[in-house]
């Protein structure tokens, strides 16, 4: 919540998700960000691509060739992050635009989904 909030974007959370999704636990979890963050819940992937509206979905991810600075972001794009433990399921891969990956030289196998997607939100911002 603290990312959403810092780039000024809206943070969706599509259920199931890998925490609890209660208003008590939101509160919980966004500390002193709580009354800034724009949090919009989704019941299921159905709900959340009939909400979305024309946004073109990105999907950060390991299983992708195209590094995340080579995409030319636009305003109304989804920044897609799947689970840190297992990632994105196979439908979303599928109903993604693009997919984006943040190259790795050290060799690691992934990173924290909150540090990639601080990465690839400073990236897409960069031209607002």
């Amino acid at each position: 919540m603290r990312l959403s909030v810092c780039f000024d974007a809206d943070l969706h959370v599509i259920e199931p998700c890998g925490f609890p999704f209660s208003a008590k636990a939101v509160k919980r979890a966004a500390m002193d960000y709580a009354a800034e963050a724009r949090v919009i819940g989704h019941t299921s992937w159905a709900a959340f691509m009939d909400a979305k509206g024309a946004g073109r979905l990105i999907l950060l991810t390991t299983r992708a060739d195209t590094p995340y600075w080579s995409h030319d972001w636009k305003e109304d794009d989804f920044l897609l992050l799947g689970r840190e433990s297992a990632g994105a399921p196979d439908y979303v891969h599928e109903a993604a635009d693009d997919r984006v990956t943040i190259p790795m030289p050290g060799g690691g196998r992934s990173l924290n989904v909150v540090v990639a997607a601080g990465i690839v939100a400073a990236e897409a911002s960069r031209g607002r």
